[in-house]
């Protein structure tokens, strides 16, 4: 074991600084690399946080985890405005929740509201979506600086994207379109790439998109899903995004399947839920996907919570249950997903 002794530590000038009593030795079979960066981005994160959604009734409820353990979820806060179909995004230090159904008519918010993560307490305004009407139900994805929110429903299915930059407060501007308008479908990232996955147009998809996020344009096709499903949930480490369960017309499904998210293709059998789920959500470090199963059809409201280490395959394993069991698309995202990188 390395040992260090210091006899006495000063500013350049030698003129400050503290003395440490000893003699100055060092012996290692490597090198030493002192921490660089932000010390945002150091330590201290790992939590993942669930929030909004309907047990049928429109909750405030937010709740959090941390990921690299095990256990139930804890409380957090409350939303200061109620909702679900919100589409969830995060940097390493603020996460988002974006749109949604409301109580209060017209039922719709093109609000995004914003926790600290690693605080706990109630949510806060950051500022508004473009659209006034078509944002409940979309996906969400992330790098560190940009959070997108990606297409929804009001009147009709919806093909914009929008973005904010998270650092800052204010109105979303809009990305470009998705390839096809359409709701529930899940989000995910690494760095560089955000992709759609899946969704509902009328019928539902097989389809995955993508974008570079720091960016502006439309989507591209990425690949396919191994069905055509909707209301399906993805996380990722940064490498690959694995997406959770969803609805295959005429029930649930308990698959899980991923992508290489730095590449183009089709979705591959990673492998199965403890029982089928959809209207959940995901969230991730860069070991595990964590999935809050929601709801299953037929069925009802389920208060399991599941993980996976994603880059190994098998089936999810029991985390713990969510502190209110609910559904309806949960904002759900965390401080070290694979988009911060």
């Amino acid at each position: 074991m390395s040992e260090i002794k210091v006899n006495n530590i000063q500013s350049l000038s030698g003129t400050n600084g503290p003395v440490v009593s000893g003699i100055t030795t060092m012996a290692s079979s490597g090198a030493m690399s002192l921490p660089r960066g932000d010390t945002t981005y150091r330590g201290g994160r790992g939590r993942g946080v669930f929030a909004g959604g309907a047990t049928p009734t429109i909750q405030n409820v937010i709740d959090y985890i941390t990921i690299a353990t095990t256990g139930n979820a804890s409380d957090f806060g409350d939303l200061n405005l109620g909702s679900k179909g919100s589409a969830g995004y995060s940097s390493a230090t603020r996460g988002f929740i974006s749109g949604g159904a409301i109580t209060a008519s017209p039922n719709v918010t093109a609000t995004i509201r914003y926790v600290e993560i690693q605080s706990t307490g109630n949510s806060f305004d950051f500022g508004d979506l473009t659209s006034t009407v078509n944002n409940v139900d979309g996906g969400g994805c992330a790098d560190s600086t940009r959070g997108l929110h990606m297409g929804g429903i009001g009147s009709s299915n919806d093909d914009t994207v929008n973005y904010i930059t998270m650092a800052s407060k204010g109105n979303a501007t809009e990305f470009g379109k998705l390839i096809q308008g359409t709701q529930l479908n899940g989000g995910t990232s690494n760095s560089t790439r955000g992709i759609s996955c899946g969704g509902n147009p009328s019928l539902n998809l097989n389809t995955i998109e993508f974008c570079t996020i720091q960016t502006t344009g439309d989507f591209q096709d990425f690949g396919d899903l191994l069905s055509s499903n909707r209301n399906n949930a993805a996380a990722s480490d940064g490498t690959r995004g694995v997406i959770f369960g969803g609805y295959a017309n005429p029930a649930s499904i308990d698959t899980i399947q991923y992508v290489t998210i730095a590449s183009l293709g089709d979705a591959i059998d990673f492998g199965n839920l403890s029982t089928a789920a959809l209207n959940g959500g995901a969230v991730s470090n860069n070991t595990r996907g964590v999935y809050y199963l929601g709801d299953t059809t037929p069925g009802g409201n389920l208060n399991t919570i599941e993980y996976v280490n994603i880059q190994t395959l098998g089936n999810s394993i029991d985390f713990g249950d969510i502190s209110v069991t609910r559904k309806a698309v949960l904002a759900c995202f965390s401080d070290s997903h694979g988009g911060i990188g």
